[in-house]
This record gives structure tokens, C-alpha cells and sequence, in this order.
């Protein structure tokens, strides 16, 4: 399995294949709108305005799983962080990241690039970086700063 073999719902509940994204650099982020983190939006959309023209996506999984930090509905969740934070790069529904019912591109993504805590994620606003190819190159902790993640991303595009 790899990246481009997932699928995920949009916050409009349109399914997409992670195959759309074929030939991007990516970066998959879980997010929580009421979390110390939550002001990462603004940076990851800075990130996002930035470098999307030149190939570069972000992809947001809002998750509740972290001492109940994103606890809206997923319409509520979605005008949150456009309200607040502009956010135009791609928000997904609500899921899971760890445990059994973790999502089965967080389950891929845990396997591919470990952390801390092994493969299980530690926090909200935990990043992952997928070069063109699909390939899961850098995790990046909860309190690492988007803009830290420049150098990497700008060598992948």
C-alpha cells in the first residue's frame, strides 16, 4: 500500500482519492480547534498560499481523540477555521487517528513514519510531509512550528 491507495471525505462529504494528489508534495496534518496548537492553522495556511501554485497541498483531519479538543460537528469545525484562520487549503471530516477505528490513512501514515510514542500519534497538529512520489518523508511533532517545515518542503518542490 501507499499514499495514493487512500480515500477520505471532504467536509462536504464528497470522497476523494489521495490519487488526486498524485505528482504534489503533501502535508497531512490532524487538527482540533480548541487545542494550545489550534494557531497553526494560520501558519499552515501561510505555508499553503505560499507554495500551492508550485505543486503543494495541505490536507487537514480534524480529531476529537485528544482530550476532546474538536468536539463540533464537522460543518461547525469547518467554518471555525475559515472564520479564524482563513484556512482554504483542504479540510477533511472528522476521524480517528489512533486505535482500532483510527482512520486507515493515519493507521499507513503511523506504520510508515514513526514517532515518539512508536507509531501512535501523540497530539493534535502532529504533520506528516509525502513527497511527489507518495512516499511519507518527515513526521514533524505537535509543537513543531509549520514554518520549520519550509526547508523540507521547498527541496521536495
Amino acid at each position: 500500500m501507499n499514499f495514493y491507495d487512500f480515500k477520505a471525505k471532504k467536509m462536504n462529504g464528497q470522497e476523494v482519492s489521495m490519487e488526486d494528489y498524485k505528482g504534489k508534495v503533501v502535508v497531512i496534518v490532524n487538527t482540533a480547534s480548541k487545542c494550545g496548537f489550534t494557531p497553526q492553522f494560520r501558519e499552515l495556511e501561510e505555508l499553503y498560499k505560499e507554495y500551492n501554485e508550485r505543486g503543494f497541498e495541505i490536507l487537514g483531519f480534524p480529531c476529537n481523540q485528544f482530550k476532546s479538543q474538536d468536539p463540533a460537528t464537522n460543518e461547525e469545525i469547518n467554518n471555525f477555521c475559515q472564520l479564524n484562520y482563513g484556512v482554504t487549503f483542504t479540510m477533511f471530516e472528522k476521524i480517528n487517528v489512533n486505535g482500532e477505528d483510527a482512520h486507515p490513512l493515519y493507521k499507513f501514515l503511523q506504520n510508515e513514519a514513526k514517532g515518539i510514542l512508536g507509531g501512535k500519534i501523540k497530539w493534535n497538529f502532529t504533520k506528516f510531509l509525502i513527497n511527489r512520489e507518495g512516499e511519507v518523508i518527515e513526521r514533524y511533532a505537535p509543537a513543531t512550528a509549520p514554518v520549520k517545515m519550509k526547508k523540507d518542503i521547498e527541496k521536495l518542490l
